[in-house]
């Protein structure tokens, strides 16, 4: 990402800051890096991610990653959104390595979203990737732009989720699913 600490500094002149004042001296280039890293996403390959973190394994149960906790940044608003992330998987002759699901999650939460398209893009590249018999994703969030302007209900919670495969036909592995990640 290139660096836009000059666009910084021409927003704090348009809301009426001096950035040459001292507590605003290094902000431009503070917020640029922040942004950076917050938007990090755009520059990850999932394929590089991954790296070949498949493994051939009969396993036939459910695997579940819950409470992976993620940021990400509202792209109507550009207010970070947070919250956890629980995924879930039946293996289909393959599995994947288990830290690449927080990785993936993180890919997708690292670039301006929407909750609902980060629920579906993290389940949609675990199906198509892994190719298991189904994937399951649920999302919980809680939203700066509701929360902090607008409406202001700091107690809201987004709920979000995408079922593929046997998740999406088959109610006791989807009920299987909702049950575990309660606990």
């Amino acid at each position: 990402m290139k660096d836009i600490s000059f666009e910084i500094e021409e927003i704090l002149k348009k809301i009426g800051e001096d950035p040459k004042r001292e507590g605003l001296l290094k902000t431009p280039k503070r917020v640029s890096k922040s942004f950076e890293e917050l938007l990090s996403g755009y520059e990850k390959n999932i394929d590089e991610i991954i790296n070949g973190a498949f493994f051939k394994v009969d396993y036939k149960e459910m695997v579940i990653i819950k409470d992976i906790t993620f940021y990400s940044m509202c792209e109507h608003h550009m207010l970070p959104f947070f919250g956890k992330v629980h995924v879930a998987y039946i293996p289909n002759g393959l599995i994947i390595g288990l830290s690449k699901i927080p990785r993936i999650v993180e890919v997708f939460a690292k670039r301006l979203q929407i909750q609902e398209r980060l629920t579906v893009d993290i389940a949609n590249t675990l199906y198509k990737k892994l190719k298991p018999r189904g994937v399951g994703v649920i999302i919980e969030a809680q939203h700066l732009c509701m929360t902090s302007r607008g409406v202001k209900n700091d107690t809201s919670v987004a709920i979000t989720s995408s079922m593929l495969g046997c998740f999406e036909k088959d109610e006791k592995i989807r009920n299987e699913f909702l049950n575990l990640i309660k606990k």
